[in-house]
C-alpha cells in the first residue's frame, strides 16, 4: 500500500509525543548592561514560525500554518499579532530576561509574559538578522517559574 508525503506526515506527527526534557543550557544572565539592551531592543525582529500556529494571524508566514502536535502554539495564549509578539520580545529584554548563551550579538532566547500572565519563550533563528520565534512555555518546564518569578519582580 502507498501512503502519500501528506498521510505520512499526518501519521508521523500523530504519534509524536512534547518535549519532556529542556535544554539545560538555558540560563538567564543575570545582569544585562543597559546600553547592550537598548541596542537589542532597537534591532531585534519577529518572524513567527508555522509550527507553533494554528491561526496565521498577521504574521505572513510560508506556509501560513502547520502546527505540530509536539509544539506549543501561540493561539492558546492568544498571540495572533506581530505587533504584540514584538512588543513581548522587547519587553523581555527591558526586564532582563535574556540568556547567557548568545550567537553573535543576540542572546539565543528572551523570555516575556503575557498580558495573561503566560509566560514565553522566543528563540532565536537568524543570528545575522536578530530574528526570532516564541512559543509559550509549556507547564513542565523547570524554567518556566524562574521566569515568572523574574518577570513579577522587575515590575
Amino acid at each position: 500500500m502507498l501512503i502519500s508525503p501528506t498521510t505520512r506526515q499526518s501519521i508521523s506527527h500523530s504519534t509524536m509525543k512534547r518535549r519532556t526534557t529542556y535544554n539545560p543550557k538555558r540560563k538567564i544572565l543575570d545582569l544585562v548592561d543597559p546600553q547592550h539592551a537598548e541596542w537589542l531592543i532597537a534591532h531585534v525582529s519577529y518572524g513567527g514560525n508555522p509550527e507553533h500556529k494554528r491561526n496565521p494571524g498577521d504574521f505572513d508566514l510560508t506556509p501560513s500554518v502547520i502546527p505540530r502536535p509536539d509544539k506549543t502554539l501561540c493561539d492558546a495564549v492568544g498571540t495572533f499579532s506581530h505587533r504584540i509578539a514584538l512588543r513581548y520580545l522587547r519587553e523581555g529584554i527591558r526586564k532582563g530576561l535574556v540568556s547567557v548563551q548568545t550567537r553573535g550579538d543576540f542572546p539565543q532566547n528572551i523570555w516575556a509574559v503575557t498580558d495573561s500572565g503566560e509566560p514565553l519563550e522566543a528563540q532565536l533563528e537568524n543570528p545575522t538578522r536578530g530574528v526570532y520565534h516564541g512559543y509559550p512555555m509549556p507547564e513542565t518546564d523547570p524554567l518556566r517559574e524562574k521566569v515568572l518569578i523574574q518577570w513579577q519582580l522587575t515590575q
